[in-house]
């Protein structure tokens, strides 16, 4: 799929150590999988994770679901052998946590390369300091093989000392700033993880805040999260059918030789139809995923 249309409504982390959980991510109704080596796993269990995630990725079983190994970071003793491991797992893409420049997506790339890493296995980069944040362009620009951005808020709130409020005002700036990287280099994006599990209102009220900014979904921490999830970065059926109306009458008035069209009394330009097809290609391939998943 299209790096623009591919369904992304939730990311869901899966602690790599935890091989019960491993087993139950191939039926949950997440759209993406972080089998996390990184935060979720203890130092002592570290190796054993990094076995354990590439063994259950080898073994397939995941359906249309993208699988996303998370290693570890570069300063870390893990970081590399994950890396070489994980390069041949089959997985979808590699997350790289602790990004601060272009020159470590390339160093992580030349390493995959050199361990069999085929070249559809992509890499996406955690956005959790400020130095990722004001390097966001020239990461997102790193490499042919970037598929996208995920913003780590938590690491990004310790690091500015800032507060996580209902409105996250105190993020704005940096969630901006990523939006912009990834769509200049048309890359997805995911928005960061709600850590309140109790709170219901406001973890859907984040959802909406993060739709409404651009994102393609969101990281999440626990499977519970997902239905709200998946509900709120569905395209709505009153979408699709507009979007789907207005595209066959820009079609037709093309076919007439006429660049614009009026539906229900608005004007409809290739702009409108650009977007009326994203919405429908998402429409289509969430059908399909769901079909598809176990």
């Amino acid at each position: 799929m299209p790096k623009s249309v591919r369904p992304r409504r939730s990311m869901l982390y899966m602690p790599g150590s935890n091989s019960r959980a491993l087993e139950k991510a191939r039926n949950l109704p997440a759209d993406s999988l972080i089998l996390d080596l990184e935060d979720a796993v203890a130092p002592d269990s570290k190796e054993l994770a990094r076995k354990q995630v590439c063994k259950t990725v080898a073994a397939g079983g995941f359906g249309l679901r993208e699988v996303i190994i998370r290693v570890n970071a570069f300063s870390t003793k893990w970081g590399y052998d994950d890396i070489v491991l994980a390069s041949q797992s089959g997985a979808n893409a590699l997350l790289l946590p602790k990004v601060e420049s272009a020159d470590a997506i390339r160093h992580m790339e030349s390493i995959m390369r050199a361990n069999g890493a085929p070249d559809s296995m992509a890499i996406w980069a955690m956005m959790e300091t400020p130095r990722s944040i004001l390097e966001s362009q020239r990461i997102a620009e790193s490499t042919p093989r970037m598929e996208g951005l995920v913003m780590g808020t938590s690491d990004l709130a310790k690091e500015l000392d800032c507060a996580h409020t209902h409105e996250r005002l105190p993020f704005m700036v940096s969630l901006g700033l990523c939006l912009l990287a990834a769509r200049a280099a048309g890359l997805a994006i995911l928005d960061g993880v709600y850590l309140d599990l109790n709170d219901d209102s406001g973890f859907e009220f984040a959802c909406l805040q993060g739709h409404q900014l651009g994102f393609d979904g969101k990281t999440l921490i626990h499977p519970k999260q997902i239905n709200t999830c998946n509900k709120v970065f569905t395209p709505k059926l009153e979408d699709v059918i507009w979007s789907r109306k207005i595209i066959q009458a820009h079609t037709e008035a093309a076919s007439r030789g006429e660049g614009v069209a009026v539906v229900d009394g608005k004007l409809i330009e290739n702009l409108h139809v650009e977007s009326a097809r994203r919405v429908v290609s998402m429409a289509d391939a969430i059908v399909r995923m769901e079909a598809a998943n176990p």
